[in-house]
């Protein structure tokens, strides 16, 4: 292209309304087609900043009634509409909770769902839009000129300086989502200011040749990399006051320098803190000015109901081919939420969701090696498998010595009222006649239990063949198996409502036995917590009370 032809061509561009209907804030309809700096001249292609992204692309959803943040889960009366404000105030904003009640998964979720896909230098790692340049600066550059920048300013990388210099209106085009423009930093106590602000290479200077402070001998740091994109660090007041400094002037003016490197840097980002409340509320950890501009602070909690702990665990847990039921997932969150209210247990620290999460797995790795992998059937957790979950518990003791031995006999209280209120609920309604007449069917006689022992097969004791002696307790069983596939079949219902993955809840024909089985344990257990109650438990038997 002749060179007038092509600064008319820049000129036209930066100073014309856009040729384009937007899908999204800053989106095309069509921008999948648009692969280079071409193509983005020719429709007039405006960069819409970050925050103005969240902005619009949270009031599309609002108006659509679409849903905000996906996968975040028991914040809706709370946090979510604190979170909605913030973001239609453009604030750059402070989570503050325990730990494991999703605050970065917060973060992540708005990044992922509210921030446009932009077009970027294919490979540039400080997300550079040919956009980002100056109209006289990109005209310059694609004139072959050297000293393009009219202000010591940085605008994109030297790589991406390199790329529109050899490439010209060729430079090559790549829309990236919101996800890959999410940048994690957790605080940690050796984190350095160059870390976040980036620095001058000298191995730059040696390879290249170039001069201390040509743009070229930058080696960008953690808030460039999120250019464009959504910067969340994690821990905030971990950080010491002269990195916090550092993050300063980005809150305050947008900007910031790096060491004595001569040019001014933008990372046009939107910034997310996190914090414990403890370290949030200690005078000191975080300091006054930072403090002051992070506008909007927002408090995070635990799921305040059964309900909505379930939904998380099920959602988050990481779980091979199984079925998990229902009632074993309520006694499971009832330990957690038990756990976050006991007394002996330390409470500043918190309880996180994820000791649930993770017992789940541990809880579907018990039954594979307990039963699923030797008899080549389908893994489901039963409430004879719920103390493997030891090994997952990560509370520390208040009031007793926090050593293995307390806390097995805590978790051990946890469980066994977990297990009381869970088995009682799927026990209600029950005729007194039906109890009346199993206790006079375990005169003489008794019933055991085990993680190895099957519901049928060929063995003596599978729970099926002892069932045989228990006409009353099989009617009770079967009466309690009802009401839990019905139990199941609502709790899929609620999981599609927030896109949950279900398969491991769905009741196949080849798990019936397993589940029947743990609905034998369920009731075994219940009939033991009844008043009068009808049996008692000498280690894995049950006899009459």
């Amino acid at each position: 292209m002749l060179t007038q032809e092509l600064e008319n061509l820049v000129n036209r561009s930066y100073g014309s309304e856009p040729k384009y209907t937007e899908i999204m804030a800053g989106v095309p309809e069509d921008y999948k087609q648009i692969k280079t700096l071409r193509d983005l001249l020719e429709i007039n292609y405006k960069i819409v900043g970050s925050k103005e992204q969240l902005r619009r692309n949270l009031i599309s959803k609002i108006k659509s009634k679409s849903v905000t943040y996906p996968g975040i889960i028991g914040f809706d009366d709370d946090v979510i509409p604190a979170l909605d404000r913030a973001i239609l105030s453009c604030h750059d904003m402070i989570l503050v909770g325990q730990i494991g009640q999703a605050k970065t998964r917060i973060a992540q979720t708005v990044a992922e769902t509210l921030l446009s896909p932009m077009p970027l230098i294919r490979g540039s790692i400080t997300n550079d839009c040919p956009m980002d340049l100056p109209q006289n600066d990109l005209i310059s550059l694609l004139k072959d000129k050297e000293n393009y920048m009219s202000i010591p300013k940085f605008y994109v990388d030297g790589d991406s300086i390199e790329k529109i210099r050899n490439n010209k209106l060729d430079t090559p085009i790549e829309w990236v989502d919101g996800r890959h423009r999410f940048k994690y930093v957790l605080a940690t106590p050796d984190i350095s200011v160059k870390d976040l602000v980036g620095q001058i290479d000298a191995i730059k200077i040696t390879k290249k040749g170039t001069e201390m402070y040509e743009i070229e001998s930058y080696s960008p740091g953690q808030l460039m990399q999120a250019k464009h994109g959504l910067f969340c660090i994690d821990e905030l007041p971990v950080l010491d006051t002269r990195k916090q400094v550092a993050l300063l002037s980005v809150l305050q003016e947008g900007r910031f320098t790096t060491g004595s490197y001569p040019v001014i840097f933008e990372p046009k980002t939107v910034f997310f803190a996190t914090a414990n409340p403890i370290d949030y509320t200690h005078s000191g950890k975080i300091i006054e000015p930072l403090y002051d501009r992070l506008k909007s602070h927002i408090q995070t909690h635990y799921p305040r109901s059964l309900h909505d702990e379930m939904l998380i665990i099920i959602q988050e847990a990481k779980i091979p081919r199984s079925l998990i039921p229902v009632f074993l997932l309520k006694i499971l969150t009832r330990i957690v939420q038990a756990a976050r209210s006991s007394n002996e247990i330390n409470q500043d620290k918190g309880v996180s969701v994820r000791m649930g999460v993770h017992s789940l797995e541990l809880l579907v790795g018990e039954a594979e090696r307990t039963r699923s992998l030797t008899h080549n059937i389908m893994a489901v957790p039963r409430p004879c498998d719920i103390f493997s979950i030891a090994q997952s518990v990560k509370f520390e003791l208040a009031e007793l010595d926090d050593v293995t031995e307390n806390r097995t006999k805590v978790l051990k209280t946890l469980i066994s009222n977990a297990m009381k209120e869970t088995s009682l609920e799927y026990l209600t309604g029950i005729d007194s006649s039906i109890l009346d007449s199993i206790k006079k069917e375990f005169l003489g006689k008794s019933f055991q239990v085990s993680q190895a022992i099957l519901e049928t097969n060929s063995s003596q004791m599978s729970y099926d063949n002892q069932l045989k002696n228990f006409n009353s307790l099989l009617t009770l069983i079967n009466g309690v198996y009802r009401k839990v596939t019905f139990d199941q079949e609502d709790f899929v219902k609620e999981t599609k409502k927030y896109e949950i993955s279900n398969d491991t809840l769905i009741i196949s024909e080849n798990a019936q036995n397993e589940l029947k089985a743990g609905v034998v344990e369920l009731v075994l257990d219940g009939l033991c917590w009844l008043e009068p109650k009808i049996l008692d438990k000498k280690e894995d038997t049950y006899v009459a009370s």
